[in-house]
């Protein structure tokens, strides 16, 4: 089979199914019995499409209502957000696209050898967001070897976001084995550890207990994650202008994906937690003298109530930035349901804060929105020449993830000054992982020290 085809089929069946496969061979490769790996495959590939179900229902109801609230503003954005799958298809089109996952593999074992990460990245169909950014530097420089070099680059740095946010992880969601080396919320864990040291200093802000426990202490039921997915849901019906009955079953959906997410979550983790347990035994067997971890889909963080609560309320928030921003021409629409994976590793740093957690990613939405706009020239030439095929009536389009992301943004720029600006790129991104490497090996994150390193 033509390699062409082979990533065509791998994107027709999707990571539902794509990860399973994985999570099953690496289970035999670990030595698993047979069975109990294909059993875990299997729980994965459901609790998948469990959180995929539940994402998109979040999308399909509030993005519309969202829609609504924004319509009468009379404003015409041309640059449409397509959305992820629309991005990795893009990415994956491309031959730089289709040789990212056996080179950013074997590249990842040789940075763990030599000490520059902890992480084993196993989640291979998210390596699309390494292809996105080779696809975006070989159109922009027409040099292949700089695409694969640009993908390198990009796994650098998020294998070492990945490790340095992992204490936090652990923290917060109670995962020893696992960290996160996702290119889309890695990115912006780091913009939560900045936002998180000016929040410290504000009077109210910093004092205010706002984690879903907090707010349950506090309020009552009124507190309770899904009430509070109620009460979100029949606001944004309201303030949409909805009638009475949409309104209601807004609500209802809402306070529905607020209780049936983390369900889903668990699901998956029934799959995962034994593949990870087992893996990691086996590694520290081999390597006693570190601590390893089993890279994963953030998919497995979503569930948590801040995360979703402050989901939902960001897709208003967004839709409203785009439309006030001046310079902004993205229209935010596909990936408004995406939004819990760009909030994902922002909500351990901000310890499940939901008044932090909305405004810190209502502050990183902020430049999202200028990227994507920055980037769909690029992007749409990318998706051109991959003979995409573009929605009615787009001339441009782009995405909030990973078209927005800061991370192909800043490999971008590097990559126009070719040769010279990715390898000092590649410099940089070396001496990242090393420095992380120092911090966590010296300091650790304190139950209420949200900025310390591990």
């Amino acid at each position: 089979m033509h390699s062409n085809a082979i990533i065509q089929y791998i994107l027709n069946v999707g990571p539902d199914v794509v990860l399973p496969v994985i999570i099953f061979i690496f289970g035999l490769i670990i030595r698993m019995p047979v069975g109990k790996a294909f059993r875990a495959g299997v729980i994965i590939g459901v609790g998948f499409v469990g959180i995929n179900l539940v994402i998109g229902l979040l999308g399909n109801t509030v993005g519309p209502a969202a829609e609504a609230m924004v319509k009468h503003s009379g404003i015409h954005l041309t640059d449409l957000d397509v959305g992820w799958p629309s991005t990795a298809a893009i990415a994956y089109g491309s031959v730089v696209g289709a040789l990212a996952i056996p080179l950013c593999l074997a590249y990842n074992i040789v940075l763990g050898a030599i000490g520059l990460t902890n992480t084993l990245d196993i989640d291979l169909w998210n390596y699309w967001h390494f292809a996105f950014a080779g696809a975006l530097v070989e159109i922009l420089t027409h040099n292949f070897a700089l695409g694969l070099f640009a993908e390198i680059i990009s796994m650098t740095f998020v294998l070492a976001l990945a490790d340095w946010s992992q204490p936090w992880v652990k923290r917060y969601f109670g995962f020893d084995n696992i960290s996160f080396p996702h290119g889309t919320s890695t990115p912006y864990f780091f913009m939560a550890l900045v936002f998180n040291k000016v929040f410290d200093v504000i009077p109210g802000l910093n004092k205010w207990d706002a984690s879903p426990e907090g707010l349950q202490k506090r309020f009552g039921i009124f507190g309770d994650s899904m009430i509070l997915g109620l009460i979100f849901g029949l606001l944004i019906g309201v303030v949409a202008g909805l009638p009475s009955a949409q309104v209601l079953i807004l609500g209802i959906t809402v306070a529905a994906v607020m209780l049936i997410l983390p369900r889903m979550v668990s699901i998956l983790m029934e799959g995962l937690v034994p593949v990870a347990d087992g893996a990691s035994t086996l590694l520290q067997k081999k390597f006693p003298n570190r601590k390893l971890f089993i890279g994963m889909d953030t998919a497995l963080l979503v569930g948590a109530p801040a995360t979703i609560a402050a989901s939902v309320v960001l897709v208003p928030i967004t839709l409203g930035l785009a439309f006030i921003l001046p310079g902004n021409h993205t229209l935010p629409f596909v990936d408004l349901g995406t939004i819990p994976f760009i909030l994902a590793l922002m909500t351990p740093v901000f310890n499940g804060n939901v008044i932090r957690t909305i405004i810190g990613g209502a502050l990183a939405m902020i430049p999202t929105l200028y990227i994507a706009t920055a980037l769909s020239g690029l992007f749409t030439t990318a998706a051109r020449q991959v003979h995409f095929k573009f929605p009615p009536g787009a001339v441009h389009i782009t995405s909030l993830v990973d078209g927005g992301n800061l991370l192909p943004y800043i490999i971008r720029e590097a990559g126009n000054y070719g040769v010279l600006g990715l390898t000092g790129l590649f410099a940089l991104s070396l001496l990242f992982a090393w420095a992380v490497r120092q911090q966590i090996t010296h300091r650790k994150v304190g139950k209420g020290d949200s900025q310390q390193v591990a």
